[in-house]
């Protein structure tokens, strides 16, 4: 056993984990790891809590560890993952994408990632951009600019860019209770009513609707977001 990263758990965190593992869904390996904090709080040997539980004994290790070091919280979440960093920040990923939804340039039917590697090393202090950076900002944000089906932003100007950089600097700013960052949307609503009434459910048979309707008029909803909080109002 490794005396240094002893498991000691308050009654409450046993309470959790028992609670975690006695139902709902999780990821596997969240699971792992909290069998893996009760069965060291019993006192089992890394050697047995790998065998029981299934893991390899670096797992058992690095779970004891971010327990003792951090807390329980650190100890059943994901640790980050090194990688590269990204290439495009916040705002130049909302630039691209506000590129690729505008009309391609003068003389083309269309924006390939070529060009719009190119339109980017225009418009940012990149001195070089590959189509490879600029097809995964894309596929994030489900865009394929070479569909004809796809709804566009309009022109992208300097009035635009600046008016951009205005509404991502202030969803960028530290959330204050006193000044909440709220969005604001609408959408036309159609209201439909059953032509015939539905038939019941049946041992054997499914609930049947028709496929007529009727038209009941339209309304309008508004939705209000608060970009930091879960807080909505409909």
């Amino acid at each position: 056993m490794n005396v240094r990263y002893r498991v000691e758990l308050s009654q409450v965190e046993r309470t959790e984990l028992k609670t975690l593992l006695g139902g709902g869904k999780h990821a596997s390996r969240k699971l792992k790891r909290a069998q893996i904090l009760l069965a060291a709080d019993a006192g089992a040997s890394d050697e047995e809590i790998a065998r029981s539980v299934g893991v390899g004994g670096s797992t058992v290790y690095r779970t004891k560890r971010r327990f003792v070091e951090g807390n329980l919280e650190r100890a059943l979440s994901e640790e980050p993952r090194p990688g590269a960093e990204r290439k495009l920040s916040g705002k130049e990923e909302a630039l691209l994408v506000a590129t690729a939804c505008a009309g391609p340039p003068k003389g083309r039917a269309r924006w390939t990632l070529k060009l719009l590697a190119g339109a980017m090393v225009k418009l940012t202090e990149h001195k070089s951009l590959s189509r490879e950076t600029v097809r995964r900002r894309l596929a994030e944000n489900g865009l394929k600019p070479w569909r004809k089906d796809m709804w566009c932003i309009p022109l992208v100007d300097g009035e635009y860019v600046a008016r951009m950089e205005d509404v991502l600097d202030l969803y960028a700013e530290a959330p204050d209770p006193e000044h909440p960052v709220v969005c604001f949307d609408e959408s036309p609503v159609q209201l439909i009513g059953e032509a015939r009434q539905p038939i019941p459910a049946e041992p054997g048979r499914l609930e049947r609707y028709d496929y007529e309707y009727r038209r009941n008029g339209t309304v309008n909803l508004f939705v209000l977001l608060d970009v930091h909080r879960p807080w909505r109002k409909v």
